[in-house]
């Protein structure tokens, strides 16, 4: 996976996206991605989200030093995934996201979509909701300031996982 690709030739074009102004990441994929059955294996695309839930709120100033200053952190409590059509070996796909959800206090939402600009199909609809942690105890607790000033300022209304 590779850096937000928004000059990047093969990014698809602004009516592909579900929602405005997505946080991109370009994807190729690689043998070793693949199952059985020669797509991309379902492990893999939770690994893609993960790696672009993290490179979007690290690029809004969320880093890990944050974190680990205030001492909490946004797990992941859901994940669902629309499987739509299959990825292969070779593929070059864009992964986009946007925070669609924040409670302002305890829970924030992500939606995702994968896409193919070859031939302009979506391969991957997905949705998770976090809870915020303190990073201690593991248990839930209120989001910091930093937390709610950065995910307010990023949400994008339209999307699914509104709270």
């Amino acid at each position: 996976m590779t850096g937000d690709i928004a000059a990047d030739s093969w990014a698809p074009g602004r009516d592909a996206w579900d929602l405005p102004d997505p946080f991109t990441q370009a994807i190729e994929v690689r043998p070793e991605d693949t199952d059985r059955l020669g797509h991309a294996n379902n492990v893999v695309y939770v690994r893609w989200l993960e790696e672009v839930s993290w490179a979007h709120i690290e690029s809004l100033g969320m880093t890990w030093a944050l974190h680990e200053a205030v001492g909490k952190a946004m797990a992941i409590s859901r994940t669902e995934i629309d499987y739509l059509a299959a990825a292969n070996a070779g593929d070059r796909l864009v992964l986009g996201t946007w925070l669609t959800g924040f409670d302002g206090r305890f829970r924030s939402a992500r939606q995702f979509q994968l896409l193919r600009p070859a031939d302009g199909k979506t391969l991957v609809r997905a949705l998770s909701t976090h809870a915020c942690v303190d990073l201690n105890t593991q248990r839930p607790t209120r989001m910091p300031p930093e937390y709610r000033e950065i995910l307010g300022d990023a949400l994008v209304r339209g999307g699914r996982g509104a709270f």
